[in-house]
């Protein structure tokens, strides 16, 4: 049940959240050429294009929270951009949970050139009007039918801009008294320079309390929601400019539904990626070191390590595999996973070496890429583990080991730096973890020196994590799952200083010389099926019967790897080669 502050009482006064910085200054990017963090990017197309500026100073206007202030995880609160360079318009306001320091870039916008013709329309105008979406009274008073209980010290109002029409609203604005904000507040963006936009995380979740129309439905359960907001079109080649600014709705109302949209580079003008050098640059830079348990066995090595140890190329129908070289040069490339060729290891002790990898040799293979339609660059930073260890399942207090399940030869696990184009600023870091991940903001991740982060490789199955302890594939709150352990240890890799970058092919043909083993698009061990299941199946099947229904629903969520290991593809051949980063 949610707490909810009314007549009765106002929630003590939170601390305000502190701004937060990087522990050492950036590197001179504008001195290394090209439009990388220039702070201006221009996008857009046909009638006169747009001009992108990344605004990073905020003043506060207001808190909310679901629960008592004391306990800070759930409550969020909303910014107004200060310091708007000259003639840039605010396309919206900025919300943050408070549970880290204040770090956004909230877009801001101005035409960039004049238009190619008399009539064309303006790329920006301010919006015809504003609708209340909903309203917070801090005294709990909500006689004017607009408002509903209060959850947090100060009144709040949030607005949606009412676009001119060919225009299109590109975020919400919050304000602490009824009157509607000023029409110069907020700018709408053209039509041709918008794209689709989808809500992603859960920033604020209100439960709503008594008659009010602020809100279309009086059912129970009847909800205030505020969200972040993301493209749809996502990915290298995707379009879509994700703004900073957040959505809100009651009872799930989509952004599309309220006509909210994000920006878009129309053409695709990447000029304000980072040359090949400020790549370098940025990697080393922010290269993370990762850290590896102390009690894990099944290293990473670089792959021409692993070649030249024994890794034998095996194709079907033949009993004796092919040895490759350094570079992979001899493996087949291009095509598709058909199923005639994988890569394997050899029988008896040589086999036995390999599978234990050579962390001194291990590299980090990069792969810089744009993102949000070039105004981010991402650098996926690929790290190569020749074996995966068996997986552990816990039930409770009891941690069972699985035999051989969740081993296979090969293993290809990543995370993913995404650097702001206006500034060169580490934005987030995404940690990928089995078939899925997550991005953490720069403000709350653990850094070892300077300004480079920290990951921590999980035992045996090395996916990657922002902080060390105890990850559970399944229910944290029951307390069953398989297993993912990580710690601090001597284990560790810098990749700042023991990276290739393998990929940029927004640079052109030639710019990066791909190894041809990063053509190889098949897999990279072979097929395992385990018996695993059936086994825990049978444990389950003794569990008192008030425990076995939840924990057999978990079971039934959990990955494939407890019956049936498939050896991993390569980098190239993951959806988030191309595509954005699953989450």
């Amino acid at each position: 049940m949610l707490r909810r502050w009314g007549v009765a009482g106002r929630a003590p006064e939170e601390p305000e959240t502190e701004p937060f910085s990087f522990a050492e200054p950036l590197p001179p990017w504008r001195t290394q050429g090209g439009g990388f963090a220039r702070g201006r990017i221009c996008v857009g197309g046909g009638e006169g294009e747009l001009e992108l500026a990344a605004a990073t100073a905020f003043e506060k206007i207001c808190t909310l929270s679901p629960e008592s202030a004391l306990r800070k995880c759930g409550s969020v609160t909303f910014y107004r951009p200060v310091a708007v360079p000259d003639g840039f318009s605010v396309l919206g306001h900025y919300c943050q949970p408070n549970r880290r320091p204040l770090h956004g870039h909230l877009l801001v916008a101005r035409a960039a050139l004049p238009a190619r013709s008399p009539e064309a329309p303006p790329p920006l105008l301010a919006p015809l009007d504003y609708d209340l979406v909903c309203a917070f009274r801090a005294n709990g008073v909500g006689g004017d039918g607009k408002s509903c209980r209060g959850y947090g010290r100060s009144d709040a109002y949030f607005w949606l801009p009412v676009p001119p029409e060919g225009y299109r609203a590109l975020g919400f604005i919050v304000t602490t008294d009824p009157d509607k904000p000023s029409l110069k507040e907020v700018a709408c963006a053209r039509a041709d320079l918008t794209d689709e936009c989808e809500p992603h995380g859960s920033l604020l979740r209100l439960e709503l309390v008594g008659p009010s129309a602020c809100w279309s439905s009086t059912s129970p359960g009847a909800a205030f929601a505020v969200r972040g907001v993301r493209p749809l079109d996502r990915g290298m080649w995707g379009r879509g400019i994700g703004a900073g600014t957040f959505c809100c709705a009651v009872d799930g109302c989509q952004p599309s539904e309220q006509g909210l949209a994000c920006l878009k580079n129309v053409e695709l003008d990447l000029s304000a990626m980072p040359t090949l050098e400020q790549a370098h640059e940025a990697i080393r830079h922010y290269g993370p070191t990762v850290f590896f348990h102390p009690k894990e066995v099944y290293l990473p090595s670089s792959v021409s390590w692993y070649f030249k140890n024994g890794a034998a190329l095996c194709k079907k129908g033949e009993v004796a595999g092919e040895e490759i070289d350094g570079e992979g040069s001899n493996l087949p490339g291009g095509g598709c996973n058909d199923g005639e060729y994988w890569i394997g290891v050899p029988d008896g002790k040589r086999g036995q070496n390999i599978i234990y990898g050579d962390i001194d040799s291990a590299e980090l293979y990069a792969h810089v890429k744009p993102a949000m339609g070039g105004t981010c660059t991402d650098v996926a930073m690929w790290v190569f583990c020749p074996f995966n260890g068996p997986a552990r399942f816990k039930l409770g207090p009891i941690t069972i080991p699985l035999g051989k399940t969740g081993q296979h030869i090969g293993d290809w696990e990543h995370f993913t730096l995404r650097v702001s184009n206006f500034t060169g600023e580490l934005m987030a870091l995404y940690f990928s973890q089995h078939s899925g991940g997550r991005w953490v903001d720069a403000s709350a991740l653990e850094y070892t020196v300077g300004n480079k982060p920290v990951v921590y490789s999980s035992r045996n199955g090395h996916a990657s994590y922002p902080f060390p302890g105890v990850y559970l594939q399944g229910s944290t709150a029951l307390g069953i799952g398989i297993r993912n352990d990580t710690a601090r240890s001597k284990l560790a890799v810098d990749s700042s200083a023991k990276y290739r970058i393998v990929a940029a092919e927004y640079l052109g043909a030639g710019a990066v010389a791909e190894p041809q083993w990063l053509q190889f698009m098949r897999l990279w061990g072979p097929t395992v099926v385990y018996k695993s299941r059936q086994r825990i199946d049978r444990m389950v099947s003794r569990l008192p019967r008030r425990v076995m229904s939840p924990v057999e629903n978990i079971l039934n969520k959990l990955p494939n790897e407890l019956s049936r290991e498939e050896g991993p593809t390569g980098p190239k051949e993951k959806n988030n080669w191309e595509g954005d980063e699953r989450w």
